[in-house]
């Protein structure tokens, strides 16, 4: 990233609506600098489709409205980095291919320094052994690893992920939430999850977006323990399940 900080993000009176059905409107927020903020929510509460207009990207089939800017005053094409929930792995293309696609986008070469960068990110995920293989040949969990590798092949300032640990085992979640935060440390990070303590473990802010239309919250600060936070103590299990109650009183809010 050559030694740039990242910058925060504002979002001003973002609004979506579907059919004339009003999803959220005025949300107004800030992603700080170099921290990691994490969006938790009911399902269709539009928190993916928050993500993608601060990635630029179009709402699917509904009409989004607002502005973002980065908090340094330069534009922020070329400096995000975006993981959707499903994983845009191309048929074609091998495995070592898909992470670095980026390259093939923006017409530039593959020197052997980023071929040995992409596989060292393969061997960090997990999937050295896969590299050459096609996507139909991987599981669910292992086409989001790629994906994963993929996203943190870009090396960009702010990266948005919606989901990016959901398909994975136990074992393999804890052990790629780790890999991400020592990667991402002091970039601009906004997770979408569902998992509350998936949450707690990796952000600086944890935001709850709910109701019907949505509005945006900040909730408690995730406990003070040293970072990406261990799972286990009483204060997470404490706060998890404080979170996960929040949720589920206002899940209905949603439908």
């Amino acid at each position: 990233m050559d030694g740039l900080p990242s910058p925060g993000i504002t979002v001003d009176a973002a609004g979506l609506s579907f059919d004339g059905r009003i999803v959220f409107d005025g949300l107004s927020f800030r992603l700080e600098g170099g921290c990691w903020t994490a969006l938790l929510g009911p399902s269709g509460v539009g928190k993916s489709s928050l993500l993608r207009f601060i990635a630029g990207l179009p709402a699917a089939g509904g009409d989004i409205r607002g502005s973002v800017a980065a908090g340094d005053g330069v534009a922020l094409d070329g400096r995000v980095a975006y993981m959707a929930q499903r994983d845009l792995l191309l048929p074609w293309l091998s495995v070592l291919d898909n992470v670095t696609l980026g390259h093939r986008l923006r017409g530039t070469p593959l020197g052997q320094q980023d071929r040995h960068r992409a596989l060292h990110l393969l061997e960090q995920v997990g999937l050295a052994d896969s590299a050459d293989a096609r996507p139909a040949a991987l599981s669910g969990g292992m086409r989001q690893r790629a994906a994963l590798a993929r996203t943190l092949w870009e090396n960009r300032p702010i990266v948005l992920m919606d989901e990016p640990f959901s398909a994975l085992d136990a074992l393999t979640r804890f052990r790629l939430q780790e890999t991400a935060a020592g990667l991402l440390r002091d970039r601009t990070v906004f997770l979408v999850t569902h998992d509350p303590m998936e949450a707690l473990r990796l952000a600086d802010r944890i935001l709850v977006l709910t109701g019907s239309p949505a509005g945006l919250r900040e909730t408690a600060a995730p406990p003070a323990l040293p970072w990406p936070r261990d799972p286990g103590g009483e204060a997470m299990a404490a706060q998890a399940a404080a979170l996960m109650r929040d949720l589920a009183g206002t899940e209905g809010e949603a439908a």
